[in-house]
């Protein structure tokens, strides 16, 4: 009976310790989290401020780059720990009743929770501490943001800002804007070259037709010029050149006027060919005109005279940052937390491209409702996987390197969608009507092989993407497979 009371005593004893370490702890991250959450909104203002100027100041950009970074891993670590903390509360709540045969196992339950509450509030206040050094950093620049022009008015929502404006590349964007801009060296023979290379829809193309749409670079060139690796051929180079000349009668020569040539190129880098493109540039054009030439492959990056911009994905805080703002709309998450953690767990099951985070976020904020979230979730997990354990590779990896891929369908689970290949669209004349959020989410019927829209871009290069598609039924594949 004594060793009895002296176990109910000691059960009682731990608990207790436990219950004031959770409390203080707990109390603390709060405390934490309350301030890290209002040094995210001043570093909000300063960004948003900044990106609705025109800033020329390399210097300038460099630092708010560092800041935004910063506000991003801030937002993605508070983001983190409220998920937590709301899946705790609500294992709590499952909890009906304990019993003291288990008692040493909840007192080490409280001892792992006490030292992991620890390495949170670490993690916040590293945040914290970070992003209030920076705010102190950029204390003086605030004062100068207000001397540079406006490029445009701050929308009412934030989510059609980053639906209508290219996200997470002011940086490059300068830097581009930097070359084409500077002067030319005096004395200089060699035709200017700036490589930009990067892997498959990582946005090259909208970088460089985004800058392409200044004024200043269309003050500056009389004619841009876009080509593609297809364009490398002699006899179509000249037809290009006379057809170029024709456009500026009252010139003599073409020479008379600046171009900027954009070469797209989409294949393996041909150094021949690239060759035969130069010499002709450099017979045709004028003094003063620029090359851009992008391609993933980093071979490019000989051939420029200036050093190559490399572009990489956005990570994972800048990517949940800007499909949190895509899929709420202008809606608080604060007061969603539940479908704040879905959204979380959807953003990481799609592994961070723009095209299918910007798709799965508009249906997200057009079906605003924790149970489709829910069912959203289980689908896409489920569908990584059995495309992983099928193939052998990720579906977003095959459609970023144009492979044939399997989407399935969410409402008739029998049937997968077989994407035999995509291409880009400028015209809409040639956009197909029916919709892939449609045809993997909806109850579309379509027969044979079809084409689909899968995303049109609302900024430039306007591309609307085009995916080469057929129904494939599930189980009579599997039949088949058995019968051979």
């Amino acid at each position: 009976m004594e060793r009895k009371y002296e176990s109910v005593l000691g059960e009682l004893a731990s608990r207790s310790i436990n219950f004031f370490i959770s409390k203080s702890s707990k109390a603390k991250v709060l405390d934490v989290e309350d301030s890290l959450q209002r040094v995210l909104l001043r570093a909000q203002v300063i960004i948003d401020e900044a990106t609705g100027r025109h800033i020329t100041s390399q210097a300038v950009l460099q630092q708010l780059d560092m800041l935004r970074d910063a506000m991003y891993h801030g937002c993605y670590i508070l983001d983190t720990f409220r998920c937590q903390s709301h899946d705790e509360h609500d294992a709590n709540d499952q909890v009906v009743s304990h019993s003291f045969a288990l008692s040493k196992v909840n007192s080490l339950k409280g001892f792992c929770s006490s030292s992991r509450n620890t390495h949170i509030l670490e993690q916040l206040q590293d945040a914290l501490d970070n992003l209030s050094y920076m705010i102190l950093d950029v204390k003086e620049l605030v004062v100068f943001l207000t001397s540079y022009p406006r490029l445009y008015r701050q929308p009412y929502s934030m989510h059609l800002l980053l639906h209508n404006c290219m996200f997470g590349r002011q940086m490059e964007a300068e830097l581009v804007l930097n070359f084409l801009l500077q002067a030319r060296p005096h004395g200089a023979e060699e035709l200017e070259v700036l490589p930009i290379v990067g892997p498959g829809r990582v946005g090259k193309s909208t970088l460089v037709a985004n800058v392409c749409k200044d004024e200043r670079v269309r003050d500056q060139f009389s004619e841009i010029l876009f080509l593609s690796d297809h364009d490398f051929r002699d006899e179509k180079l000249m037809h290009l050149w006379e057809g170029c000349a024709k456009k500026f009668q009252n010139c003599t020569a073409i020479k008379d006027v600046r171009v900027l040539v954009v070469v797209e190129v989409a294949g393996d880098f041909n150094e021949g060919e690239w060759k035969r493109l130069y010499s002709s540039s450099k017979q045709f054009l004028t003094s003063g005109s620029k090359i851009i030439i992008t391609s993933r492959s980093k071979k490019i990056t000989k051939v420029g005279t200036r050093s190559a911009l490399m572009l990489k994905y956005l990570s994972d805080e800048a990517y949940w940052y800007f499909f949190k703002t895509l899929a709420f709309g202008s809606t608080d998450p604060m007061m969603h937390p539940r479908m704040a953690c879905l959204a979380m767990e959807i953003a990481r099951v799609l592994q961070r491209p723009f095209i299918t985070g910007t798709i799965t976020a508009g249906l997200m904020r057009d079906n605003f409702d924790t149970h489709f979230w829910c069912k959203l979730l289980a689908f896409l997990r489920g569908f990584v996987k059995w495309h992983v354990s099928r193939f052998g590779e990720d579906p977003s990896n095959c459609l970023n390197q144009n492979k044939p891929a399997h989407l399935r369908r969410m409402i008739r689970t029998s049937e997968a969608i077989m994407v035999y290949g995509w291409y880009e669209c400028r015209s809409q004349e040639e956009v197909p009507k029916m919709r892939l959020q449609n045809l993997m989410y909806g109850r579309a019927k379509p027969s044979g092989r079809f084409e689909t829209l899968a995303w049109s871009s609302p900024i430039p290069s306007y591309y609307s993407y085009i995916f080469a598609c057929e129904i494939e039924d599930l189980k009579n594949t599997a039949v088949k497979r058995k019968r051979s």
